[in-house]
């Protein structure tokens, strides 16, 4: 059985696999599978750092994206809007279901 957060993740992913081209960079013409991995990274981050905000962590979050596995070919310039985009959803200003 899959965990709660692999769980949860799969809700996201498929959110933002349906709504990701409704946002600005989303128009760039760069399919779903370039910005999954900030999706994820900003998901994975919101659940690690719950008690601290974005302005918080964004410096940090950006040094470790050189670092981060799952980062493929992108920069921290060409998908931090996308981790942002997740960071907010989990810290609940938009949860699973809503539109932006």
């Amino acid at each position: 059985m899959a965990d709660q957060k692999s769980w949860q993740w799969n809700d996201e992913d498929a959110y933002w696999r349906s709504n990701f081209g409704s946002r600005p960079y989303g128009a760039t013409g760069r399919k779903y599978e370039f910005y999954q991995p900030g999706f994820r990274y900003g998901f994975d981050a919101a659940n690690r750092f719950q008690d601290r905000s974005w302005d918080d962590v964004e410096s940090d979050l950006k040094t470790r994206w050189d670092s981060y596995e799952h980062r493929g070919e992108s920069t921290w310039e060409q998908i931090k809007d996308a981790v942002r985009d997740a960071w907010d959803r989990v810290a609940g200003k938009h949860p699973v279901g809503s539109h932006r």
